[in-house]
């Protein structure tokens, strides 16, 4: 008998699974229970509603992905080697996440509670900043001009992600956010270095 963390887990790798169906077919939470060989019912011992569902899936991106960019911020000095590393994390992760891609690009919250969708954007908002500090930590050592419009920079580089993430959603999971990356970060980085001080 799995313990009850164990099946919510369960359910929710479940729930992932189900939404790298190319097709992008409504998830209904009676295909979900049939996949899982159990009820509905069983569903809402552990869950009170699907968007709960969702929100542990959100969280679950949440903590990987600031996991992993705070220890960036630790443990890398360099501030546009930060960038770089944040950004690489970004599309590795849609990459090997498929499912988890679509709720990135919102793609899967389509008709759940709009709760939802404000979280992501919110989950994009806190990616921005730590861009936007990463071209900050950049300037102060003079990589980067102290007056450089870090926002706009920042806002750039995000764009790129999201528009990676949702070409592989959009293209049912044939062009990988990575595909181009070698070719595509000297592009990037001097888009940040024209921001260079005179």
């Amino acid at each position: 008998m799995a313990k009850p963390g164990e099946r919510k887990l369960q359910i929710l790798q479940t729930l992932a699974v189900m939404l790298e169906n190319p097709t992008g077919e409504k998830i209904t939470t009676a295909a979900l229970a049939a996949r899982l060989d159990c009820s509905e019912a069983a569903l809402y011992r552990h869950f009170a509603s699907k968007a709960q569902m969702f929100e542990g899936l959100i969280e679950f991106i949440e903590s990987s992905l600031f996991g992993v960019i705070n220890q960036i911020s630790a443990e890398e000095a360099q501030g546009l080697q930060q960038v770089e590393h944040i950004l690489a994390l970004l599309l590795n992760f849609a990459q090997r996440n498929r499912g988890m891609t679509k709720v990135l690009t919102g793609d899967a919250l389509v008709n759940e509670n709009e709760r939802l969708q404000a979280r992501i954007n919110q989950l994009h908002d806190k990616i921005e900043a730590a861009l936007k500090q990463a071209l900050r930590v950049a300037a102060t050592q003079e990589q980067l001009s102290a007056s450089a419009d870090f926002g706009a920079l920042a806002n750039i580089l995000l764009c790129h992600v999201v528009g990676r993430w949702q070409q592989y959603a959009k293209s049912g999971f044939a062009r990988e956010p990575m595909a181009q990356w070698p070719q595509q970060w000297p592009m990037l980085l001097m888009a940040c270095l024209s921001q260079r001080p005179n």
